[in-house]
């Protein structure tokens, strides 16, 4: 019995999660309900109180596990090391992006929370500055800023990839970044 309680409970919560990152395609989370998350996944409103304060509160969980796994894909990152293992790395971060490309969009999106977005990037840098110390204790400002330019420059990239339908693969992107993180614009030239 538990065992089917506990699948209930799961599904009930992705539905909901669902529905806010359906919700949050086209509206701002300020001007969304828990009325009309409920609605958009069929759940009544006791159900959802059951399991979250309010449509914040959801929000929070789902960015939080958002973060959880972004924290699981950095460990064994190697920052310093080789371009094949940083590019291998970028795959594996872009397949990620395409496995959860609806709550990529609307989180890295203009309804996106900014605030994650700079979690994402502060975790990022302070898994990249570590392995970066762990390598090479000098011109730690120095990487901390070209992190910081890194950072940036591949949050855009992934916005834009996003936002124009993710067209090229997770690999090309990889690619692509790993490109201009070692080669600049002269990457582009023939």
């Amino acid at each position: 019995m538990g065992d089917r309680a506990d699948r209930r409970v799961k599904y009930t919560k992705m539905v909901l999660q669902d529905g806010l990152i359906r919700l949050l395609r086209t509206t701002p989370i300020d001007k969304i309900t828990v009325k009309s998350v409920c609605e958009a996944a069929d759940v009544n409103r006791s159900t959802f109180y059951a399991h979250y304060e309010d449509q914040y509160d959801l929000l929070r969980q789902i960015e939080q596990d958002l973060l959880k796994d972004i924290r699981a894909s950095l460990e064994g990152y190697n920052y310093v090391e080789y371009e094949e293992e940083s590019f291998q790395t970028m795959v594996r971060i872009f397949e990620y992006v395409v496995e959860n490309a609806e709550l990529c969009r609307v989180l890295l999106g203009e309804n996106g929370d900014r605030l994650v977005q700079r979690e994402i990037m502060a975790l990022v840098q302070q898994t990249g500055m570590r392995a970066w110390r762990e390598k090479n204790p000098l011109n730690g400002e120095l990487v901390e800023y070209a992190l910081t330019f890194g950072l940036n420059g591949g949050l855009g990239i992934v916005q834009k990839w996003l936002s124009d339908g993710m067209k090229q693969s997770a690999r090309e992107i990889a690619e692509m970044v790993i490109n201009l993180t070692y080669r600049g614009l002269s990457s582009f030239t023939p």
